[in-house]
């Protein structure tokens, strides 16, 4: 029997439907600008100026090589990330891996759903308490009992409103040669801001939750087992795969850059500037929005928190479906799959109950970033170790490139919170 290219047509990227067609990993991409997201870019952007966005060409080819990993594991054994884990590792440090993710996971889900009320108090009255609730409600319902493939389809349209802070570029003071001397020439200044900044910036463009997520996707897509097969995947499978993680996370880099060259020419054009609510980020829209900033900006969070908190929550249930030998998947409906779809529920309300103890969302943002950068290390180095050994991988365990990029991923994210401890 012929196999379907996996994902659809996912790798044909040159014709009509484009977006419709692609895969994981633009979904991927997408989530990696979420809220924490926008919130750490465009802390970055008004506390360093220009100063940071050397980080952006740099952080490129190892999302794009730690991805492709993740991603190539799902599609080659037919298994997700923590099940590769149990499997090739002792018990414990599947235990700590799984709790890292957890924890940065929540954590991460509290900030995002904490900034979406936020952000939506700039366009309603409603108190902050009432719209976290229904927020967390609404997100619990549809992903337990909407087709997730039916739901994303929706949201991907909708995130793609943080391309406003590409269009803002055209609108902005900018100086370019200074864009252009800080894009092109790194340079870093060993302080504690600047290390905790470059931190978050990896942490949330190479996130642990999308190591587990891409590869369980990788999986769902095609149907458990199905990597078990003589001959599978083949070329045009890799070749799908490939395209569909580096356009992902090329959108996603590139958003990323342009939020913090439009927040160092507006927020940080006076001098270093610390972003505490909704209303002092949106204003870095206001060149391009005028008035209506708020919305545009609200639009954005709103849009991009309600995919990335399923895909949060997906990822901590296929880390501990996988690690406890739960059934699992969202292609399962919720009598299929009662424990699974119980750890989305349960994240999604600790994070709910994050925000009713006090925290503050939009600093929580840039934290959760910074969580998720202090726990990518460890997890990149298993990465890198379960995609290169060829007793799991066959003839598809990674390259030399691959190897060096995901390598250099994993000694950024080990080296950086050690420099951290010795800043000044």
């Amino acid at each position: 029997m012929q196999r379907r290219l996996h994902h659809g047509n996912r790798g044909r990227l040159r014709s009509h439907g484009y977006f419709r067609r692609l895969g994981p990993g633009i979904v991927t991409g997408i989530a990696d600008d979420d809220p924490s997201g926008i919130g750490t870019y465009s802390q970055v952007g008004a506390a360093t100026g220009f100063n940071l966005l050397w980080a952006a060409p740099v952080a490129l080819p190892f999302a794009i090589a730690v991805q492709e990993s993740t991603a190539r594991l799902g599609l080659v054994t037919g298994r997700g990330l923590a099940a590769l884990i149990r499997e090739r590792f002792h018990r414990s440090i599947l235990s700590i891996a799984v709790l890292c993710v957890v924890v940065a996971n929540t954590f991460n889900i509290g900030a995002n759903l904490g900034s979406m009320s936020a952000s939506l108090q700039l366009l309603t009255p409603i108190r902050f308490e009432v719209l976290i609730i229904l927020f967390t409600a609404v997100l619990i319902l549809t992903e337990v009992f909407i087709p997730y493939q039916k739901y994303v389809q929706v949201l991907k349209w909708l995130s793609f409103s943080v391309i406003s802070y590409i269009a803002v570029l055209f609108f902005i003071d900018a100086d370019w040669i200074e864009v252009a001397k800080n894009t092109l020439l790194p340079q870093m200044s060993f302080t504690r801001e600047h290390i905790g900044a470059i931190i978050a910036i990896f942490g949330t463009t190479i996130s642990p939750y999308l190591f587990f997520w891409q590869t369980s996707e990788e999986v769902e897509e095609r149907g458990n087992g199905d990597a078990l097969e003589v001959g599978f995947p083949d070329r045009g499978h890799m070749q799908a795969m490939r395209g569909d993680v580096t356009m992902g996370m090329f959108s996603g880099i590139t958003v990323m850059f342009a939020i913090m060259v439009t927040t160092g020419a507006t927020l940080g054009a006076r001098g270093p500037a610390t972003i505490s609510s909704a209303e002092q980020a949106a204003e870095a829209l206001r060149p391009l929005a005028g008035d209506s900033a708020g919305l545009l900006f609200s639009l954005g969070i709103i849009g991009t928190g309600l995919l990335s908190v399923p895909v949060l929550a997906g990822s901590t249930a296929y880390a501990l479906s996988e690690a406890f030998g739960w059934r699992e998947g969202l292609s399962l409906k919720l009598t299929q799959a009662k424990a699974f779809y119980g750890v989305i529920a349960f994240s999604m309300i600790a994070g709910l109950f994050m925000n009713l103890a006090g925290v503050n969302s939009v600093r929580a943002l840039y934290w959760s970033a910074l969580v998720n950068g202090l726990v990518a290390g460890p997890l990149i180095v298993l990465v890198w170790i379960l995609a290169r050994s060829p007793d799991i991988m066959g003839t598809h365990s990674s390259g030399r490139a691959s190897q060096l990029f995901v390598g250099g991923a994993a000694l950024i994210a080990v080296v950086a919170p050690v420099l951290l401890i010795f800043a000044v």
